[in-house]
Formats: C-alpha cells, sequence, structure tokens
C-alpha cells in the first residue's frame, strides 16, 4: 500500500525551484544551438569566460590570506594590530564595491607606483643602485587593469572573510587553546595546529557562499574594461545591437555557474553536518 503522507512530504520538499532552473537554462542552450543569433552571441560572450574564471579564483586565492591575517588582527591582544585590522575592515565594509573598485584601480595604484619609484629614487642616492633598480622606472601603464581588478576584488572580500575567519576561531571554546598551551605549544603553534583547522572546517561553507558571491561582483571589474564575459557582452551588443540575445546568454551563464557552485556547497555542507 502507498504511503500517500510519505509521497506527499517528498513532494513538498522537492527542490522545485532547481527544476524551475534547470529549464531556464536548458530553454537557453536550445535557442543557443537552434537560433543562429544566440549562437553567434554565446560565440562572442564565451571568450571572456576564462577572464572571468581567471580573475575570481585568483581575487579569492588574495583574499583568503587577507582575510586570515585581518581576521587572526581583529582578536590579537596587541591594540594596535586590533585597531588596524579593525579599520581596514570597516573601510572596506563601509564603502560601495563599486566605488572601491574605482578607488583602488584609479587613485591607489598610481600612488603605489609613485611611491616605488620615490623609494627608488632614494636608495639610488644612498648608494645602493641594485635595489634601487628594482624599484625605479615603473609606470602605471605597466599595471595592467586585470592586475588592478584582482587587487580590488581581494580587498573588498578580505574585509568579509575576515570577519568570516574571526567567527569561526572564537567557534573553538577556549579550553582548547589552554590545552594545547598546556602541553607545551607556542600561541603560533596552536593556532596553526589546533585551532585553525577545526575553525576553517566550521566555515568551509560560508567561504563558499563568498566565493560564489564574488564570481557575481566579478562584473564589475568591466568598468576597467577588463574583457570579463560582462565586458565582452558590452562590446558584442556595442557592434550588432542584439541585446536581447546578448544579456540572456550573459545572465544564463552567471545562472548555471552559480547553481552548480551552491549545490557543491550545499553537498559539502550536508557532508561535514553528518561528519560532526
Amino acid at each position: 500500500m502507498l504511503n500517500w503522507n510519505g509521497i506527499r512530504s517528498r513532494l513538498r520538499d522537492y527542490p522545485w525551484w532547481l527544476v524551475g532552473i534547470l529549464f531556464l537554462v536548458l530553454g537557453t542552450f536550445y535557442l543557443i544551438l537552434t537560433q543562429p543569433t544566440f549562437n553567434e552571441a554565446f560565440a562572442f560572450i564565451k571568450a571572456g569566460l576564462s577572464v572571468t574564471l581567471s580573475t575570481t579564483f585568483s581575487a579569492f586565492g588574495i583574499a583568503l590570506v587577507i582575510g586570515l591575517l585581518a581576521g587572526l588582527g581583529r582578536i590579537s591582544s596587541n591594540v594596535l594590530i586590533r585597531n588596524i585590522a579593525t579599520l581596514y575592515i570597516e573601510l572596506v565594509r563601509g564603502i560601495p564595491m563599486l566605488v572601491l573598485i574605482f578607488v583602488i584601480a584609479i587613485v591607489a595604484v598610481p600612488a603605489m607606483v609613485s611611491g616605488l619609484n620615490a623609494l627608488g629614487a632614494t636608495l639610488a642616492e644612498n648608494g645602493l643602485p641594485f635595489l634601487a633598480a628594482l624599484f625605479s622606472g615603473i609606470e602605471n601603464k605597466e599595471v595592467p587593469m586585470t592586475a588592478r581588478a584582482i587587487t580590488a576584488l581581494a580587498a573588498t572580500y578580505g574585509a568579509f572573510l575576515a570577519e568570516i575567519f574571526r567567527a569561526g576561531i572564537q567557534s573553538i571554546g577556549k579550553g582548547q587553546m589552554e590545552a594545547a598551551r598546556s602541553q607545551g605549544m607556542s600561541y603560533v603553534q596552536a593556532m596553526r595546529y589546533v585551532i585553525l583547522p577545526q575553525a576553517v572546517r566550521n566555515v568551509l561553507p560560508a567561504l563558499g557562499n563568498d566565493f560564489i558571491s564574488m564570481l557575481k561582483d566579478s562584473s564589475l571589474v568591466s568598468v576597467l574594461a577588463v574583457r570579463d564575459i560582462t565586458q565582452v557582452t558590452r562590446l558584442y551588443t556595442g557592434q550588432t545591437f542584439r541585446y536581447q540575445e546578448a544579456f540572456t546568454t550573459l545572465a544564463i551563464l552567471y545562472l548555471t555557474m552559480t547553481v552548480i557552485l551552491s549545490l557543491l556547497v550545499k553537498t559539502i555542507e550536508g557532508k561535514l553536518r553528518r561528519n560532526e
């Protein structure tokens, strides 16, 4: 005899939203395969996919390092380090991302180049020509916009990841640090071998969600003329005026990537819960 209550329960809990997204994605790819205008748009736009992915992965890798250091700084007993870390986090969180991208790419990078040139000149004046050669003669145009975009995304998300790492570290009981120290470990050793492995495990789903957010926010680097899929789409529409085909394809590409990553994050989260 059929268990109708069980069937109804499974149907109620079934991820019907995923079915809707699947229909959207499959429908769009059907248009790409059968409609010449959609096919042409997809062929043009997909050229920027490698830039989008490489920019996101590079920026996220750097952001992880920045976030971990800033997160440790937030819980540091050193007043100066704690306040520097807090200042960085609050500054970044208080400025819109698009504005930050412009500030870092157009203001901070040129200022850094000028500072390096000044350092090179100072080293040369003090009889250190070999070191001076490393910092002298750098021009703004030698710093590619892709590198500036990666720096901007990394600096921005470093602040968000810092709070994730801070929360993860503080979620580990203080007794574990005390136990590690009582075994003769230094603070750094206890943090490296005892606290951080557990903290990172706890925050993996949150890190995954931030990676997805960065993938979507990477579309903002198109304002720097970085040839990601958003910028390539804008170039295509400027040439053909086929806005419907181009932006539909762009939206579905982002949707496909983010849904796949979301399902991966949910799978990892489920495995972590089962292993608790």
